[in-house]
């Protein structure tokens, strides 16, 4: 079976409405497909990637190449577990928990992005607390931290309800302008004295080696 040879297709984060799994192939199209029926709205730019800038088939390309490179690229210091956002068994978007030197930082981001009949219903706050849960609950993580630009109301709003606080800011380029992000850190210790969505983590023992824990 898959999850023999790559134990990471073995993992799921289940919360009170989702799924938070590896996608098989059939499932990357469909993810593709929500990607390509667009994430955000055309006046909007809530992300350095340009969602609305290329065709819908672009869209499909990304989610595709960003799928298998990271799978591709993983490493025991450097991983980037991209996870699809189910729901009643159908994909509806991604969601991302990443790690540079994690055995010694002990330091995750996240970013997650959800199809547009999805938005304003709590997914990306639940699938956000599935991934965090992993990360603290499971693999020992000291802090997560969130980049989001500051016009970026939704994922603003998805940080303050699981405690992050603010950390500085950062500075991108998007072509010849200058954007301004939030930067905002949520402690082990803030999350675990805080209510937050149940998740439970399935099939983590075999893929465990893989995170460097």
């Amino acid at each position: 079976m898959l999850a023999d040879a790559w134990p990471l297709f073995g993992l799921t984060i289940e919360t009170p409405r989702l799924r938070l799994r590896l996608p098989r192939d059939e499932e990357v199209a469909e993810l593709a497909r929500v990607a390509a029926d667009g994430v955000h709205t055309p006046h909007e730019r809530p992300f350095l990637t340009p969602w609305t800038e290329g065709s819908a088939e672009d869209r499909a390309h990304f989610v595709l190449q960003q799928h298998w490179g990271a799978l591709g690229d993983w490493e025991v210091r450097s991983w980037a577990l991209g996870l699809g956002i189910f729901l009643e068994d159908r994909p509806i978007g991604r969601v991302t928990l990443r790690a540079q030197e994690f055995p010694v930082v002990r330091e995750v981001t996240t970013s997650s992005w959800l199809g547009l009949p999805h938005h304003g219903q709590g997914f990306g706050t639940e699938a956000r607390a599935g991934v965090l849960t992993l990360a603290f609950d499971h693999l020992g993580a000291e802090a997560a931290v969130s980049e989001v630009f500051q016009d970026n109301h939704a994922s603003q709003g998805v940080s303050r309800r699981l405690g992050y606080e603010p950390d500085g800011i950062s500075r991108d380029a998007r072509g010849d302008e200058v954007l301004v992000s939030d930067r905002l850190r949520l402690t082990s210790k803030r999350w675990s004295s805080r209510e937050r969505p149940v998740a439970t983590i399935v099939g983590l023992d075999a893929a465990r080696s893989m995170f460097g824990v």
